[in-house]
């Protein structure tokens, strides 16, 4: 073989080599791109999910304040009441 053919071999092997395994790198970082979008959505998912509830048992609370306050009648409420030291 000449060496223009033996350079012409050796340049393909290593273009075809570097080709392979740059294809396999890239895959590898798409399919972790993926999975970390599929946690990024399951912890979006879980935070609305618990606001969702906190908006709902925030409601139900003023609610039932509301109610109560309906039923009882408050004269003072205990915060604007001033602290005594004689107690």
């Amino acid at each position: 073989m000449s060496k223009a053919a033996k350079a012409t071999l050796t340049a393909s092997i290593v273009f075809c080599c570097a080709s392979v395994f740059g294809v396999h790198y890239i895959q590898n970082e798409e399919k972790e791109n993926l999975r970390a979008g599929v946690l990024r959505d399951d912890e979006r998912r879980k935070k609305k999910e618990q606001q969702t509830l906190n908006m709902r048992e925030l409601k139900e609370q003023q609610e039932l304040h509301e109610a109560l306050l309906k039923t009882q009648e408050v004269s003072n409420l205990p915060s604007s009441e001033p602290i005594s030291e004689d107690d």
